[in-house]
């Protein structure tokens, strides 16, 4: 029987450090949620210690995740390890991870502390996370930048505190494939009581190698993957899930391993992270970017004509992505709707499926093919409006040099008007919301593209905007690019209000 190896999700943590990712609350649990869809076997879901809110936001993934592990992170520090415990409590399958560093270079620089001290912490770390939670992982930050017979020596330490999975991570991206293999195999040869733990491989990507690393960890007998959706992380990100398991699947002649994943949620949570951070696929990523099953040379496509296999080594179904993405038009029933929705992995509830079907219909209205990556944008704005303080009634911007835009905005039963002038239609429009409401915000990001093809395409639009200080994220989605760009602004204004009123 094929050794299992385990994927350890870190996503809504390591990759939620990325430039640009960061998750609310909410925005995390719908994550959480696709992750579990996904079969990952653990998912870390956050750094306790780091606000009220990353605290929050773990203890509510611990109470809703029943299927899958979830993890939190604390450095090798008492109140640390006592957060992330806490913020645990609630979950069936609690893992804490605690770590220190244990390169030479991070002992003297960061650090300031002595190897034998390091061990000392670190089992000290290992027994009171023990004590706390049942299953715990200790990592050797920079692992491969360490003296290995170190490595060996304090991972037999904590093993003998009680560590039940050991990870020696590439923090720094810095390892060869070879290397760490070799690293591997001289720690678990020459670490006693390493048969009866876990290792686990945490590789990052600044030289383009992380998922080669991972893979060639495994060879050097690690049985746990740590990786991100799309690879988003640090600097140049993370080992990408969907790239390290589909090796495995597609070449099970070299890798002869199992996980847990379903492949057919790949796509999907590809999307769905996307969509909630605003984060571009790159179109040429491997198994998930747009282009990954698309052939343009007439080679290539009389070859795929004749034999799929020719120029394919999956299939775009394997992964979730269908070759025929249209769903629903405007005369499908509100039970279609729900059925697809549910294909595509949401869950909805009877209200949520009531507004989805309001907002489904004025869309096919406006366009003639409605796919999978619109009806997905639909739902996740479903999320959003729970922001809603101000809604968006209507927009109208007119005239070239200065652009003057009308907007109305609704809350509650109120109706709100006003105009303003600006260098273009959006500006305009954002002026005229801020005259309305009396808050005023910097724009600090601004991206908008194209979710579906075809010139009635549903334009997404995503927003950072400084308030006192403080960015708050925003999008929005329609077939206009300007009105879809006035709705992520106010998507992001509501969420300052929100949160300045205590809502």
């Amino acid at each position: 029987m094929p050794d299992r190896i385990e994927i350890f999700d870190t996503t809504l943590r390591d990759g939620e450090q990325s430039p640009g990712a960061s998750m609310d609350e909410r925005e995390k649990l719908q994550m959480a949620l696709q992750l579990e869809r996904l079969g990952v076997d653990i998912m870390e879901a956050g750094f306790p210690i780091a606000s009220n809110q990353e605290f929050e936001g773990v203890r509510k993934i611990a109470r809703t995740i029943k299927n899958v592990r979830v993890a939190a992170l604390a450095r090798a520090l008492p109140k640390d390890i006592e957060r992330a415990a806490a913020a645990l409590e609630p979950a069936v399958s609690p893992v804490l991870h605690t770590f220190i560093a244990t390169s030479d270079i991070h002992l003297e620089h960061k650090l300031r502390m002595s190897r034998a001290q390091v061990i000392d912490a670190a089992a000290k770390a290992v027994r009171l996370a023990k004590s706390l939670v049942s299953r715990v992982e200790f990592s050797a930050e920079d692992a491969t930048r360490s003296n290995w017979d170190y490595l060996a020596e304090i991972t037999q330490v904590v093993i003998e505190a009680g560590a039940d999975v050991i990870n020696l991570p590439d923090t720094v991206g810095y390892t060869t494939p070879t290397e760490i293999e070799g690293m591997f195999k001289h720690v678990i040869a020459n670490a006693a009581g390493a048969d009866k733990v876990v290792f686990s491989t945490h590789n990052h990507n600044d030289l383009g190698l992380a998922v080669a690393n991972a893979l060639a960890a495994v060879r050097g007998g690690a049985r746990q993957i740590e990786c991100t959706v799309s690879g988003i992380g640090e600097r140049a990100g993370n080992t990408s899930l969907e790239e390290a398991v589909m090796a495995m699947h597609v070449r099970r002649d070299v890798y002869p391993y199992e996980c847990g994943i379903n492949t057919t949620e790949i796509v999907p949570s590809s999307v769905l992270l996307s969509k909630l951070t605003g984060l571009t696929v790159p179109f040429n990523k491997p198994v998930v970017g747009r282009n990954a099953f698309a052939h343009e040379s007439g080679i290539h496509q009389h070859g795929m004509i004749s034999n799929a296999l020719t120029y394919e080594i999956m299939t775009p179904e394997s992964v979730g992505r269908s070759r025929s993405e249209l769903v629903l038009g405007k005369h499908s029933g509100r039970a279609g709707l729900d059925k697809r929705s549910r294909e595509l992995g949401y869950d909805l509830t009877d209200e949520e499926l009531k507004t989805l079907y309001t907002k489904f219909i004025a869309l096919a209205d406006k366009k003639k093919e409605v796919y999978d990556d619109d009806l997905r944008m639909l739902i996740v704005s479903l999320h959003h409006e729970s922001f809603a303080v101000y809604h968006l009634e209507q927009v109208r911007a007119s005239g070239d040099d200065p652009t003057m835009a009308f907007v109305k905005l609704s809350r509650g039963e109120n109706e709100y008007m006003d105009t303003a002038t600006g260098d273009g239609p959006v500006d305009a429009a954002c002026k005229a919301i801020e005259r309305i409401v009396g808050v005023s915000g910097r724009l600090e990001q601004f991206n908008i593209r194209a979710t579906t093809p075809g010139k009635d395409a549903l334009g997404e639009a995503y927003v950072t905007v400084n308030f006192d200080g403080k960015d708050y994220k925003g999008n929005g989605a329609s077939t206009d690019i300007i009105e879809a760009a006035v709705h992520a602004y106010l998507n992001a204004m509501n969420k300052y209000i929100a949160l300045k009123e205590g809502m």
